[in-house]
């Protein structure tokens, strides 16, 4: 859908990624909207609606208790992984629409070590769960899963999805947010605990705390109060199309080469145009599907694309230069949110030693089981 008039985010804040029993969500999420509002020359007198995006709880009045509540409303979202990327995307919509001037999303979670995710979580009757029985619905089995069917497909190897890790560690070593910034070996990568095959300790995402705020405004609004800006050509939510497939398994590919579809035909811009991307690396095996997924690569090729350096700093296009979910951590209802934090920065030319040189167009990819994913386009 093409919206009514232009969008700029013109403020981004975030908080480094981690564990902080000492403090709630509330506090997290507020650190974060304060740095957004002062990126953006703003107070929250200026706000004029809020998106707030947690999976665990409707905390956005409380956010705005904390920071300054003026009456404004706010929508409290829960939506999978998506649920950051989500709220942002309330944000943008009520600015494109015309509804509103001035719009911020916040992404929040507090989940400490939480554990594994999905179907083997809590006592279920037997009657009913086929968790062990029928294979296995936690997010480490299902990512898996998805994997081993790239191999049986391509030939790609477990050496392959090791790759991926070993990218994203080592540019962690550049975000002062990533809740690890730590470079591992191949080996240390490879050799570490099976947690489901694939994907080892080091190939899968950590859980922990975290918080990211955005702004978005128009072109006139931004020029008022002197802002940085940067435009969203695209900000797109999709759920699973039906697939055959997909009615016996979780489906993380269709759902992603929908959103995909719809964000170049919005934006006007295509997989080659894109100098930065920041997506959804869960494990490292989805990585991987999503080069193919989001067009980056052909079909069946991420493998060879990633060993040749395509998707490096300094490459054709430089993925998860954050170091992704993988080393940046996975708070879940935080991470859309700070996704879109990371690109704003790149193409503001304002990432530090993580920066993707010349960095004009890039997107923020999420997906969220089951089922949806958000793809926001962002260019200079």
């Amino acid at each position: 859908m093409k919206p009514a008039r232009d969008v700029y985010i013109v403020g981004v804040g975030m908080v480094k990624y981690g564990r902080y029993p000492d403090k709630t969500v509330v506090d997290l999420a507020s650190e974060a909207v304060i740095a957004a509002l002062k990126d953006a020359n703003m107070t929250m007198k200026d706000i004029q609606m809020v998106g707030s995006g947690n999976l665990s709880a409707p905390v956005g009045q409380a956010i705005l208790r904390s920071v300054g509540q003026t009456g404004v409303p706010v929508v409290n979202v829960s939506n999978a992984c998506a649920t950051g990327s989500t709220a942002c995307r309330e944000a943008y919509m009520s600015v494109a629409s015309g509804a509103y001037d001035i719009a911020m999303g916040i992404g929040s979670e507090q989940m400490g070590k939480m554990g594994l995710l999905g179907g083997g979580r809590g006592k279920k009757d037997p009657a009913y769960s086929t968790e062990g029985v029928q294979g296995s619905g936690t997010m480490p089995s299902v990512f898996s899963q998805w994997g081993t069917d790239h191999m049986r497909k391509y030939g790609t190897t477990f050496e392959d999805f090791a790759r991926v890790a070993y990218k994203n560690h080592k540019n962690s070593i550049h975000n002062p947010y990533a809740q690890y910034q730590k470079e591992f070996s191949m080996e240390q990568i490879m050799t570490g605990q099976m947690i489901s095959w694939p994907n080892t300790l080091l190939m899968c995402c950590p859980t922990g705390d975290g918080a990211g705020a955005v702004i978005y405004t128009t072109a006139e609004k931004a020029r008022q109060f002197g802002c940085k800006t940067v435009k969203v050509a695209a900000s797109i939510l999709t759920s699973d199309p039906w697939t055959e497939t997909g009615e016996a398994i979780l489906d993380v590919n269709e759902v992603t080469h929908l959103a995909a579809k719809e964000a170049w035909e919005t934006a006007g811009i295509g997989p080659k145009d894109l100098d930065v991307v920041e997506l959804h690396d869960c494990f490292a095996t989805a990585e991987l599907l999503h080069y193919e997924n989001l067009g980056l690569a052909p079909e069946g090729e991420g493998a060879r694309c990633l060993k040749e350096g395509d998707f490096e700093i300094g490459g054709r296009v430089a993925v998860n230069a954050s170091g992704g979910l993988i080393s940046r951590g996975h708070p879940l209802g935080a991470t859309g949110a700070c996704g879109i934090s990371e690109i704003v920065w790149q193409i503001r030319g304002e990432s530090g030693g993580r920066q993707q040189e010349g960095a004009k167009a890039g997107i923020a990819h999420v997906i969220g089981l089951t089922s949806a994913c958000t793809i926001n386009v962002m260019t200079a």
